[in-house]
C-alpha cells in the first residue's frame, strides 16, 4: 500500500497494491495492520457504508460535530470527485479543501480524518461509493456545509455533469461557512 499526503497533510491518498493478470485483479482493500502502520496510530472502524448514486448527484459536505467520523472512501464502480474540507476551528488550514478523483479503475482511496467535512460528486453514469467510518452515524449530530460555499471555494468539475448537481433536500438548505458549526478543536 502506498500512502501519499495531499495538500492538506492529514488527508491521505491510499493506493493499495494490485495484482493483475489476464483473469482480472486482486487487491486488499483494507488491512488493519498496514493501515495503522501507515498512519502511525490505530483506527477502529465500526461501520461500513455503501452509496449508489447517478451522474450529477452531489452528496455533502457532511460531518458529525461531537462524534466525528474518520472515513476511508473508495469507489467500487464508476467515478467520483471526492472532497474533504478542514472544519477544525483551531486548524491553520481551516476552510481549505482537497479533491481527488476516485474510481473503480484507479482503485485509489481517500483517508478523511475526523475534523473534516466530506462530500462527493458522481461523474460517471452511476457510482458505488464504499466507506468505512470510525464512529456510528448519528443523525442528531450531523452537520452540513453548503457544497458551493464561496468561502471554501471548491472547484467542483461541474462541466463533466453538464451543469448544477442534484442535491438532497437537506443539502439544498445547508448553511454557509459563516453559520456552520465547526469542530471546537
Amino acid at each position: 500500500m502506498q500512502v501519499t499526503p495531499t495538500r492538506l497533510p492529514e488527508v491521505l491518498l491510499v493506493e493499495p497494491r494490485v495484482a493483475s493478470d489476464a483473469r482480472g485483479f486482486f487487491m486488499e482493500s483494507w488491512n488493519q495492520r498496514d493501515f495503522d502502520a501507515a498512519l502511525g496510530t490505530s483506527v477502529g472502524f465500526v461501520q461500513d457504508n455503501h452509496s449508489r448514486s447517478s451522474r450529477g448527484v452531489l452528496r455533502g459536505l457532511h460531518y458529525q460535530l461531537t462524534r466525528p467520523q474518520a472515513k476511508l472512501v473508495r469507489v467500487a464502480s464508476g467515478r467520483v470527485f471526492d472532497v474533504a474540507v478542514d472544519v477544525r476551528q483551531s486548524s491553520p488550514r481551516r476552510g481549505q479543501w482537497v479533491g481527488v478523483e476516485l474510481s473503480a479503475d484507479n482503485r485509489r482511496q481517500l483517508w478523511v480524518p475526523a475534523g473534516f467535512a466530506h462530500g462527493f460528486l458522481v461523474l460517471s453514469e452511476q457510482a458505488d461509493v464504499l466507506y468505512k467510518a470510525s464512529d456510528y452515524y448519528d443523525p442528531s449530530d450531523e452537520r452540513i456545509l453548503a457544497w458551493d460555499d464561496p468561502h471554501v471555494g471548491i472547484a467542483w468539475p461541474l462541466h463533466e455533469i453538464g451543469g448544477r448537481p442534484t442535491l438532497s433536500a437537506k443539502d439544498q438548505v445547508a448553511p454557509r461557512w459563516e453559520a456552520a458549526q465547526l469542530y471546537p478543536w
